[in-house]
């Protein structure tokens, strides 16, 4: 019963301790990855080297310059 209770106590400290999901980028409109979902789009770097996966209507449009 004692080691079901340490068990049960160092679980619910390691959740408290371990980040819960992945780091935030692009004024908080993306999320640092290894590989972006068919919905996003890499923009920039992430300070880890990871893309920065953001969804489309979060990245600035390109202008186009006249000729």
């Amino acid at each position: 019963m004692k080691l079901l209770l340490l068990t049960l106590a160092v679980l619910l400290l390691l959740s408290q301790l371990m980040p819960g999901g992945t780091q935030k980028c692009w004024n908080l409109h993306g999320r640092c990855r290894q590989k972006c979902s068919k919905r996003e789009r890499a923009y920039v770097y992430c300070t880890n080297n990871k893309l920065c996966c953001v969804k489309p209507k979060f990245q600035p449009r390109e202008k186009l310059w006249p000729f």
